[in-house]
């Protein structure tokens, strides 16, 4: 059984579909630094180089999602949902001029599904996207 990381809601699957269709191929990025570091950022996919220490959570609707490695040692325990909600996050997210805000809503994840994951061994780290 194969236990995901992230996810999206229907809301931000339909954003992300209309901004695939202005900026091309996208890639999210999950810092938990400055400049909205609590927000998921979203890029073209060769606008942000991703590091030998990020992590690949997953994809999500062919938009492929990392997170800085301090970030995912925090996090490691808990499942993320991609959101959109109304208003102003950063500017150098792609949403931003769409007046709304990627967001995560994050759970625990459950003694088995940590296991599980666990037992899969570790998140691969670095580009593994194309």
């Amino acid at each position: 059984m194969s236990i995901e990381r992230v996810a999206v809601t229907p809301a931000a699957e339909d954003l992300l579909r209309k901004l695939q269709g202005v900026h091309g191929p996208l890639m999210f990025h999950q810092s938990g630094g400055c400049c909205d570091g609590s927000a998921p950022m979203c890029f073209p996919r060769n606008e942000f180089k991703v590091g030998h220490e990020d992590v690949f959570l997953g994809t999500i609707v062919d938009t492929p999602f990392y997170i800085s490695g301090p970030q995912f040692e925090y996090w490691q325990h808990t499942h993320l949902t991609v959101d959109v909600v109304k208003g102003r996050g950063s500017g150098f997210s792609v949403e931003a001029p769409e007046g709304v805000r990627f967001l995560i809503r994050s759970r625990v994840f459950t003694d088995d599904e940590y296991f599980t994951l666990k037992q899969a061994g570790p998140a691969p780290r670095g580009p593994q996207h194309g």
